[in-house]
């Protein structure tokens, strides 16, 4: 009876033994080599992750802007070289109507004999030609030239804080030419560039609102809701990028205003 006794007690020894020895490993924390808990390390795991994906996005991001902006410049080289094609060609029409001119002045000429008073008819049809049309072409001409050269301050030089107040000045001296809309939005452009964002905002907005014909509109829409956008206004930004879908279906505006929702 002794003998079983103290088995019995030796075994409730070895079980307390046990059951506390088990306790105490399941109450004790995973610790790694370092010190620090399993939850710490998936922590910090998780915030290296975050911080990865949100520097890749930063990346993704400048590149996209650097992207537009290169497109922009094409899209204004592509303007420059069709407005002097344009010039070009009128030129050309010019003359050949002035050649047209003489051509038929020669032929009165030959049928009236020599007689003076044709001669004198080819005389003042070329001189009273140019100087009629002078008039008109020169401020076309003024146009062309500074519009020419504040583009080219920006595609040839990149002197872009130069251009600013050249984009500037043609708007003051030209204010309903045909380049009016074009003048804007490189403006807005440059001062978005400069994170201006109120400024930039005016000058999209003039050719939102006044421009409604105009080619540059689907692209100033879309600069606005990029505005709103980093501006924290994302119900404006939603909305334009919206405006700009619905509006303008086939332009390469519309893809990229399609990403930005997806990313509001």
């Amino acid at each position: 009876m002794t003998i079983l006794t103290n088995k019995t007690l030796k075994m409730g020894v070895t079980l307390c033994g046990a059951l506390a020895v088990s306790t105490a490993f399941a109450q004790a924390p995973v610790v790694d080599a370092n010190g620090g808990s399993e939850l710490e390390q998936r922590i910090v795991v998780l915030e290296r992750i975050v911080k990865s994906r949100t520097e890749m996005q930063h990346r993704l991001q400048t590149q996209l802007d650097n992207m537009q902006m290169e497109v922009d410049q094409l899209r204004g080289a592509v303007e420059v070289n069709t407005n002097e094609l344009q010039k070009v060609l009128e030129r050309q029409r010019e003359l050949y109507l002035e050649i047209d001119k003489r051509v038929e002045a020669l032929k009165q000429s030959g049928a009236l004999q020599g007689s003076a008073m044709p001669s004198a008819g080819v005389d003042s049809g070329s001189v009273s030609s140019p100087a009629a049309s002078t008039p008109t072409q020169a401020p076309q001409a003024g146009e062309d030239e500074a519009y020419e050269n504040a583009v080219n301050l920006i595609l040839k030089s990149r002197e872009y804080d130069k251009a600013i107040p050249a984009f500037q000045s043609f708007i003051s001296r030209f204010p309903n030419s045909g380049y009016a809309p074009n003048a804007h939005y490189w403006l807005g452009q440059l001062l978005f560039n400069k994170q201006q964002w109120s400024e930039a905002s005016e000058q999209f907005n003039i050719v939102a609102n006044r421009f409604t014909d105009s080619a540059k509109r689907p692209d100033a829409l879309l600069k606005l809701g990029v505005i709103a956008e980093r501006t924290g206004d994302s119900s404006a930004a939603r909305q334009l990028f919206q405006q700009v879908v619905n509006d303008y279906p086939d332009s390469s505006a519309k893809r990229l205003a399609e990403s930005r929702l997806n990313n509001l």
